[in-house]
């Protein structure tokens, strides 16, 4: 969906480089005439747009809702809905959490492995199993040197 803005600048590079009338290219573009002429006599509030920049800065994961209790608590008396308009337009928004630091294995993967298999040899050969009574669990901690010393 194209809006306002994008359509009077189609309709003006429409009269500028085709010499179309207004009325024509407004017909093309499928705006409205009295929105191609409308001029905003809204107030650009940079003072308020600068304070909630540097509030979303400093703040870096509250969002307009929060943002806008701050401005309150500092004396702004602007509204809920103006805020949030000021904080769209400002492209601002809640910044994400960095992701957390993943555990490093305790057990190396090629220790585990020969762990693994010693134990299953102990399990094919039935007059081993018989002698040793096998009920193993993985250890926390293995070490290739001691599952080395164990299997060989």
């Amino acid at each position: 969906m194209v809006g306002p803005v994008a359509k009077r600048e189609a309709v003006a590079h429409l009269q500028a480089v085709m010499g179309l009338s207004e009325r024509r290219a407004c017909g093309i573009v499928g705006a409205d005439h009295k929105m191609v002429r409308y001029r905003s006599c809204r107030p650009p509030d940079t003072e308020l747009r600068g304070h909630l920049r540097e509030l979303a800065n400093a703040r870096r994961r509250f969002g307009y809702r929060r943002l806008f209790v701050l401005l309150r608590q500092q004396g702004e008396p602007s509204g809920r809905n103006r805020i949030y308009r000021l904080y769209r337009e400002e492209g601002l928004s809640v910044r994400k959490r960095r992701a957390r630091r993943r555990a490093v294995g305790i057990c190396p993967p090629a220790a585990y492995a020969a762990y693994l298999t010693a134990t299953c040899d102990r399990l094919r050969n039935p007059d081993q199993l018989r002698r040793s009574h096998v009920t193993h669990t993985a250890p926390n901690g293995v070490t290739s040197a001691e599952t080395l010393k164990a299997t060989g």
